[in-house]
């Protein structure tokens, strides 16, 4: 058992299947992939396995196959205690020196930023293919834990895609995404204060890159936080100004930047649905399906299914800071510029509220329906958290539901356990709320509802006394505020 470095904060799960990975006892070389958007701690993830276990890490750069082969000479020659650099003729020979390092014990040999190599030595996946033969000396006389690392997503995952050259020779894919809300909090040191967590949350997501970009430190309290964004999101002489604009361009498989952003600007003004989307942009809803693939791969946008309706799926943004420089920071960077942060962010308070503060909250309450609710709060065990849109022939229109929470049972169709509405506003929840949640759980289909579900109210600014009463004593109705949405269940 190999324990998780107390410098490392969160990342349990990752640190465990790395360790596995690393310490498996089984006979031959294996092959590992591990893979994220930048800035979510990958590097220090693994310089810290290789530090735990003795291991040889090696970084790549954006230069030629000489100057990386010579790199990865000096590298090993480190690792193996020598004065001087070993040169490797190819990378042919330099994989075959890599592996034999596992001849002892099981050893972990890492290769960050795998794509760069790539890019200069397209050869190199085939090259390694070979290595890993199995029947070859590595498979045959060496434990050598081989893992691959990078932030270029879409290269990553093709590495081990239909027709590849290392197709089915991983055993470990490692996929590192920003921490959760509820980590997000404690990284930020915002634990005590759910408001002040929400907020930040909501502008900044949960890359813990950011923390150092921002300065170090989040606001130090609800008085501090205006300040805090126009000193640190808003200022064009701090990291985070041109974070959202470069998420997309860093991107290699993003050639032409341009219609990428255009669609991320549509989806954060509110054009969730494929067709809303395309008017917003003027285009034909059948020219957005490769931009919104790619905006999937490269984990900027989310497809999420409708729970109840085919072809009524919505698209959403997963970066915040990325809806922040589409809604604000884009759209008035010569203001912000000129050094009127403060005017702007005043501005804009109506956007921030209905455009990033509400769909926020609806999605940190899938979230914790999803991760958090226990099976008496939801009445059942959650298999998927989705939106939907209900017909309501008594009110002649559609009515949006925020949550609708199913379980999946292996000799039964899914059922519906739960449904839910969750309001981001400042102003609390009533009664009137209740009332049309119940209206809704009648509209449900008969075939998806074998008991009446459960009833989930979520409000960032909390209840009224009306709604608490009317709650109270109801099996069904669960009231969710901020405070039990980070730390209850």
């Amino acid at each position: 058992m190999l324990d998780k470095p107390s410098r490392l904060f969160g990342r349990d799960t990752e640190w465990q299947e790395l360790a596995d990975f690393a310490g498996s006892s089984s006979k031959g070389a294996t092959l590992g992939l591990v893979y994220g958007r930048r800035r979510q701690g990958k590097t220090l993830m693994l310089e810290l396995l290789a530090q735990e276990t003795g291991g040889l890490i090696f970084a790549a750069t954006q230069q030629t196959e000489a100057q990386n082969l010579a790199d990865l000479g000096a590298a090993y020659a480190r690792h193996l205690g020598l004065r001087r650099p070993v040169s490797f003729a190819d990378w042919r020979e330099g994989l075959d020196e890599l592996l034999r390092l596992g001849e002892q014990r099981a050893v972990p040999v890492i290769i960050d930023e795998f794509p760069y190599l790539v890019s200069a030595t397209p050869a190199l996946p085939s090259y390694l293919q070979q290595a890993l033969n199995p029947t070859g000396y590595a498979k045959e006389h060496t434990r050598t834990r081989l893992i691959l690392c990078g932030s270029a997503l879409t290269t990553m995952a093709q590495l081990l895609g239909g027709g590849a050259p290392l197709r089915g020779r991983a055993v470990l894919e490692l996929v590192v995404r920003p921490f959760g809300f509820r980590d997000a909090s404690a990284f930020w040191g915002l634990s005590e204060d759910p408001e002040l967590a929400f907020r930040v949350n909501a502008l900044v997501g949960g890359t813990p890159a950011y923390l150092e970009m921002s300065g170090g430190s989040g606001p130090a309290g609800i008085d501090d936080f205006d300040r805090w964004v126009r000193r640190r999101l808003l200022n064009p002489g701090s990291a985070m100004f041109r974070e959202g604009g470069l998420l997309l361009r860093e991107e290699p498989s993003i050639s032409d930047p341009t219609s990428y952003a255009a669609v991320l600007a549509a989806i954060s003004a509110g054009n969730h649905r494929r067709s809303e989307i395309a008017a917003a942009l003027g285009r034909p809803v059948s020219a957005l399906g490769y931009l919104l693939a790619a905006l999937q791969s490269i984990g900027l946008v989310e497809y999420m299914e409708d729970a109840l309706r085919q072809k009524r799926s919505v698209y959403k943004i997963t970066e915040p800071i990325v809806r922040l420089h589409q809604l604000i920071i884009q759209r008035r960077e010569p203001e912000l510029v000129a050094g009127r942060a403060a005017r702007v962010w005043d501005a804009n308070a109506d956007t921030v509220a209905s455009k990033i503060y509400g769909p926020h909250f609806e999605d940190l309450a899938r979230e914790w329906c999803f991760l958090h609710a226990t099976s008496d709060t939801l009445g059942g065990y959650a298999s998927a958290v989705r939106p939907s849109e209900l017909s309501c022939r008594a009110h002649r229109q559609g009515h949006e539901l925020d949550i609708v929470v199913s379980e999946t049972n292996a000799s039964a169709p899914d059922r519906i356990i739960a449904i839910g509405e969750a309001k981001g506003t400042l102003s609390p929840m009533d009664v009137a709320q209740l009332q049309r949640l119940e209206h809704l759980r009648a509209l449900l289909p008969d075939a998806q509802v074998e008991a009446p579900p459960k009833l989930l109210l979520f409000a960032r600014a909390g209840f009224s006394d009306e709604l608490v009463r009317a709650a109270r004593g109801r099996a069904d109705v669960e009231l969710v505020d901020l405070y039990r949405l980070y730390a209850g269940d």
